[in-house]
């Protein structure tokens, strides 16, 4: 089968669309014949390298966490799944990649998929979707009549995050570019800032949770405009120890995340506000809820582009421009 893998750590030109063998089932597991690949911004970080200390991988490594397509096998110890049932998953952090003609998926990460969905619909959906649901519904427990801040609105994360947390029935601020306005408002935004005319933080005022998606001090600024005990959930960081301890790591790992996350920690508990960082991780269950909400309209996918398999590595620049309205995918069957 083909698969868009990378050879090494640090090296564009070391990601190639290459033949490998198919890959063999474990009992647990299901293969899936991908039609469609989503792609995330951490689909360009872990061949940078971003990631290297808590995701191992064997190299050469099949790119890609997000996918939609049709079972083929099953595990012998597989009950929830059969051969013909159109599903989608995400796989990050799980040793796999989704950017290939197969993969295996653990029966546990996947999701029967929405009717109304098509491949390439359904997969631009599970990560995005699974982080949106950790962050706002898990960790900071959004409410109904209580505000969110969800920053660049229009981005993949943003046009998911702000139609789940208007259903959960919160009030949402976002910011994105002049012409970005419409679709954020079509998505649920109320309150938006157009950051190339104003700063948020000197317009949005007692917020009670903010989604921290964008890099750079946007997380220091985002708490200015937060009540107290309120909540920063960061999908960028700085770690944190508890993500260090989640993972199992040693006291030296949570040690260092504990010096990286010290000053907005710290900054944080002065002004009342619980900082913590997310890594988002796989969950059939979640995913299975999420689509009964795609079914039912509740969300809707936003999709920026589509691009053909043979072009994988087009897409994964485009995304790293930052520039994309809703998600990127890559359709491969």
């Amino acid at each position: 089968m083909k698969a868009l893998v990378f050879k090494r750590y640090g090296k564009p030109d070391q990601i190639v669309i290459v033949d490998t063998p198919r890959p063999t089932l474990k009992p647990n597991e299901i293969l899936v014949q991908v039609h469609a690949a989503g792609l995330n911004p951490v689909d360009n970080m872990i061949p940078k390298g971003t990631f290297k200390p808590f995701l191992r991988f064997q190299l050469p490594a099949t790119m890609g966490s997000d996918l939609a397509g049709v079972v083929v096998e099953v595990g012998s110890r597989v009950t929830r799944f059969e051969p013909g049932d159109a599903v989608f998953a995400s796989i990050f952090d799980l040793g796999t990649g989704a950017l290939a003609e197969f993969a295996l998926v653990p029966e546990n990460a996947a999701a029967l998929e929405p009717e109304n969905l098509d491949f390439v619909q359904a997969a631009s959906m599970p990560m995005v979707g699974l982080t949106s649901w950790q962050a706002l519904k898990e960790r900071a427990n959004l409410k109904p009549g209580q505000k969110v801040f969800i920053p660049a609105g229009a981005g993949g994360i943003g046009t998911f995050a702000m139609q789940l947390a208007k259903y959960l029935g919160a009030r949402v601020g976002t910011t994105t570019s002049t012409g970005n306005v419409d679709l954020v408002r079509s998505l649920g935004a109320d309150e938006v800032i157009d950051y190339k005319k104003q700063q948020f933080d000197e317009v949005l005022r007692d917020y009670d949770v903010v989604l921290g998606t964008v890099r750079g001090d946007a997380i220091e600024k985002s708490l200015r405009i937060l009540k107290a005990r309120s909540a920063v959930v960061s999908l960028v960081g700085p770690p944190d120890p508890a993500f260090a301890r989640a993972r199992g790591m040693n006291f030296f790992m949570a040690l260092l995340f504990g010096l990286l996350s010290r000053k907005i920690v710290g900054r944080a508990k002065k002004r009342g506000v619980a900082y913590s960082f997310l890594f988002v991780h796989p969950d059939g269950g979640q995913l299975a809820e999420i689509g009964e909400l795609l079914k039912a309209g509740r969300i809707r996918p936003v999709i920026d582009k589509v691009f053909p398999f043979e072009q994988a590595k087009e897409p994964l620049a485009y995304l790293d421009k930052g520039r994309a309205k809703g998600k990127v995918v890559v359709q491969i069957r």
